[in-house]
């Protein structure tokens, strides 16, 4: 795989924003080899399939500067997490979950738009390194669907309220800025032993050492972690205090960057966690515009082009000196505002649209635009006000209810893929 080819990956996983990263691109059929490696359930995974997986791996472990684990080690951690991705989909697909093509399609002209190329180039950059494009694709539903079914799990949780909120910014965990952090996590199974939570904690405590004797802390974790970010470094990006068990939070509050704890437990298991950075909370101010507003719907009754040309009578006659809100009160199709003169209020920079904003940051105040269109018909806008507003306390609520949720998240997620797994039937043929 080239590195131009390495470069589409990153983006597919903000794009696609699910736990799991997916494989590498297919190889070309001539090169695959098909022994089973795996049986999961009533499926296989081939040896082509995780040899294209690691060298995905490794084009992105040698991008970050990273050391390049055992053959081995690598091997068992890839086809690890092709296992779990095997079971989402299965599960997916027997609760009902389905990918069109058209999901399919959307999602590749976001990637595409991602990395500032056509859907068009993407492919001939894929299939100019010898890359299946429909295998590509099916990789790209097959991870769909999983999210999905992610999504599914997390979706019937209890809502957040105004009293936890509340509590949560009281605290001083929360003001205390964010920790860019990463961990290793050695596991346990639900209803663990005494001997099998003795071995892992042998096991984190060898990491540990390595890692006192120099080991960089990405590589261990692609060594070591058996968390699903493994692969990525054990990255898991930033968190404040609350969003993170009270016992990772305890371990790093007082932690510089590139610091990292002893062997902490939790209930899944034994965590190492490395501090990567750290921030303070800013004070969060956004430009809010004010303006007036006259629209002309398109719709069954009217056509484009007639809507285009009252549109642009109305404009000559507020050139020509008629008032601005009684042409909006008697004229304007936008109910919200036509009965106040035109008047949208305040709003800010992605309230209605790239078109829409940007006509209004191109105008002065008092100023009005010439005709333009967007989706909803034609428009003119008078921008009346401009300020900077302070939003940090509803910036910091929804900070708070975003953290609750995404604790509540993970913790439903890890749970129920620890389960799946474990309830799985699961054969793996690795060479030894």
């Amino acid at each position: 795989m080239s590195h131009s080819t390495a470069r589409l990956l990153p983006a597919l996983l903000v794009l696609l924003s699910g736990t799991l990263s997916i494989p590498a691109l297919a190889q070309p059929a001539t090169e695959q080899i098909d022994e089973i490696v795996a049986l999961v359930e009533d499926d296989v995974i081939l040896r082509s399939e995780l040899n294209t997986a690691i060298r995905g791996i490794e084009d992105r472990i040698r991008a970050q500067g990273g050391g390049m684990p055992p053959q081995d080690v690598l091997e068992k951690q890839v086809l690890e997490r092709l296992v779990v991705r095997k079971l989402q989909v299965q599960r997916a697909q027997r609760t009902g979950i389905r990918v069109s093509d058209a999901d399919i399609d959307q999602a590749m002209v976001n990637l595409a738009q991602q990395n500032g190329i056509s859907v068009t180039q993407m492919r001939q950059v894929l299939e100019a390194d010898g890359e299946d494009f429909a295998e590509f694709r099916v990789s790209i539903g097959e991870e769909i669907m999983s999210e999905r079914l992610r999504q599914r799990v997390v979706s019937g949780m209890t809502p957040v309220s105004d009293t936890e909120i509340d509590i949560l910014l009281a605290s001083d965990d929360f003001a205390g800025g964010e920790f860019d952090v990463s961990h290793i996590q050695i596991s346990l199974p639900d209803g663990s032993t005494p001997s099998q939570i003795e071995a892992a904690s042998k096991q984190a405590d060898k990491v540990h050492q390595q890692l006192e004797e120099g080991m960089d802390f990405a590589t261990a974790a692609i060594n070591f972690s058996q968390a699903q970010d493994a692969l990525e470094g054990g990255h898991l990006g930033w968190r404040d205090l609350n969003s993170v068990p009270r016992e990772f939070a305890d371990a790093i509050r007082e932690l510089r960057a590139g610091q990292y704890t002893v062997p902490i437990r939790s209930p899944a298991g034994f965590h190492i966690i490395q501090v990567n950075d750290f921030r303070e909370q800013r004070q969060v101010v956004v430009d809010e515009y004010r303006a007036n507003h006259i629209l002309i719907e398109v719709n069954e009754l009217i056509t484009a082009r007639a809507a285009m040309e009252k549109i642009r009578a109305l404009h000559d006659r507020i050139v020509a000196g008629e008032d601005f809100a009684t042409l909006a009160r008697e004229n304007s199709d936008d109910p919200s505002s036509a009965n106040l003169g035109g008047d949208m209020g305040w709003f800010g920079p992605d309230a209605f649209g790239e078109r829409f904003q940007a006509m209004v940051m191109g105008l002065e105040d008092g100023e009005v635009s010439e005709p333009f269109q967007s989706q909803a018909g034609w428009h003119i806008v008078q921008r009346t006000g401009f300020r900077k507003n302070d939003i940090t306390e509803e910036a910091m609520r929804n900070m708070a209810r975003q953290t609750i949720l995404q604790r509540r998240a993970d913790s439903e997620v890890e749970s129920f893929l620890r389960q799946l797994r474990e309830e799985a039937y699961v054969s793996e043929r690795l060479s030894s």
